[in-house]
């Protein structure tokens, strides 16, 4: 692969020297949309875990072209502790300054790229409310303003809409649509939301530990295959309600 982006060659994930999915192999190019679903349990952190060089393989490689490829991550878990008296624009700065500290002050006052990533992600006025007070899906649009400061070239979002409703979830996904258009990174996602993934996503992964399948591809195919039927549902993708969640 020569142009920029990730390759999972003969990949395979799992602990202790131990494979919990087959080899996987599919290459991750700029400006794609990736959605990765499967059940709980089935192996989509541990995967991703492994492709940020968080977790060694098992076997095979993760190949980043360039090596200094840059990533950024949004974690399962809550990405910023909320005892630090943090506001809204300073979660933001997190993405543009590596060794920023909320006890540092604005010297050269507020990079311009703050209030535009505020602005692009429809919570310009919340700068300057404290972050702690935010409600979830604020919070999520203030971490995607992080991410959109940063200059990635890959951004990995392990479920980042799970506390979202359906109309939020929507929202969300149109917000990093929007940011992989303008800025041509690649997008990664765990998501539950059949609907989202077949509305946003250009490929899609499917990993399922129990039945130790690895299926990639556009969504339609990916959701026409057998395993996502015997798995996840009887019912042809055509009728699958947006939002559904598996």
């Amino acid at each position: 692969m020569s142009d920029p982006g990730l390759r999972c060659k003969a990949l395979e994930v799992g602990y202790l020297g131990k494979a919990i999915l087959p080899k996987i192999d599919l290459e991750i190019r700029p400006g794609e949309f990736w959605a990765v679903i499967g059940r709980n349990g089935s192996g989509k952190t541990t995967w991703l875990r492994t492709l940020l060089g968080l977790l060694p393989p098992v076997a095979g490689a993760v190949v980043r072209t360039p090596p200094q490829l840059r990533f950024s991550y949004l974690p399962q878990r809550k990405a910023i502790d909320e005892l630090y008296p943090l506001f809204a624009r300073d979660v933001v700065r997190m993405g543009l300054e590596r060794n920023w500290s909320f006890l540092r002050p604005r010297l050269n006052g507020e990079p311009p790229e703050v209030e535009q990533a505020l602005a692009e992600m429809g919570v310009a006025d919340l700068g300057d409310t404290p972050y702690r007070k935010l409600s979830e899906g604020q919070k999520q649009r203030v971490l995607f303003a992080r991410l959109a400061v940063s200059h990635a070239q890959v951004a990995v979002l392990d479920e980042p809409t799970s506390a979202m409703d359906k109309v939020a979830e929507h929202e969300a996904f149109q917000l990093l649509d929007g940011l992989r258009q303008r800025q041509g990174l690649a997008i990664v996602i765990v998501s539950h939301f059949l609907g989202m993934v077949e509305q946003f996503a250009d490929r899609a992964l499917l990993l399922d530990r129990d039945t130790q399948s690895v299926v990639s591809g556009p969504p339609h195919e990916v959701f026409s295959h057998e395993t996502f039927h015997r798995r996840f549902s009887e019912r042809p993708p055509a009728i699958v309600e947006e939002g559904e969640h598996v």
